[in-house]
């Protein structure tokens, strides 16, 4: 059953017992990376598999970092698929408003502090927004979509990180823009210590950039 469309993959949820072909109850996720037409074949299958492969070792790392992510089941890379655990929960997306303040500010502290451990792990979610984190009962938050994701332990690639969650509560959630991404840098600060000045700095400098670029410099970019 088809559950989500994205740019680069679609994602099905399925019975455990059907895709794996061994007992268990419950269901997974599919993910498919769609070919494009745009590219040769070959170099398209190529780059598929290699981003299959990668997003599936960024899940599995990110998760031995302390950040909780779905288990990785089964990789395909001819076919440039992965077979993940199914997160039962809600998008922060959807949730993050409606809390109550003091539990707003305690789960974006949260969200801080997994964004602090990918980063100790030198790894870049690539699309840190509410939409790609999963809220359950129990008060689990879980990074899901790695497809942008990399290996990068530059300051610069995590200030951009920073900066794409900055703008994602400012576009999504902009009532609430400035308690929420303040609580993430407390978080962030607190997982980090004085590694994190540096990086909130490159955050507050990549944000002055886009700021004072013209219009038409954007556009042309």
């Amino acid at each position: 059953m088809l559950f989500k469309k994205g740019a680069e993959g679609n994602l099905h949820l399925e019975p455990f017992k059907r895709v794996l072909q061994i007992p268990g109850d419950g269901k997974v996720m599919v993910k498919w990376r769609i070919p494009k037409q745009y590219r040769v074949e070959e170099l398209d299958m190529r780059l598929r598999s290699s981003r299959t492969a990668l997003e599936a070792k960024l899940l599995s790392d990110a998760k031995r970092a302390g950040v909780p992510t779905p288990a990785v089941y089964e990789i395909n890379l001819i076919d440039s698929r992965i077979v993940m655990e199914f997160i039962k929960g809600k998008q922060v997306k959807i949730v993050l408003e409606g809390l109550k303040s003091v539990a707003r500010v305690r789960l974006c502290r949260k969200i801080g502090r997994h964004v602090a451990r990918l980063h100790r792990a030198g790894i870049l979610h690539g699309d840190l927004t509410t939409s790609n984190m999963l809220l359950k009962t129990n008060g689990m938050v879980y990074f899901v979509d790695f497809g942008l994701g990399e290996y990068n332990p530059s300051v610069e690639g995590r200030g951009v990180d920073l900066h794409l969650l900055k703008r994602s509560f400012q576009s999504i959630h902009f009532r609430i823009a400035e308690q929420a991404y303040s609580a993430v840098l407390a978080g962030y600060r607190r997982e980090l210590g004085e590694g994190a000045k540096e990086t909130i700095k490159r955050a507050n400098d990549i944000e002055k950039r886009g700021r004072y670029i013209s219009k038409e410099e954007r556009a042309w970019h």
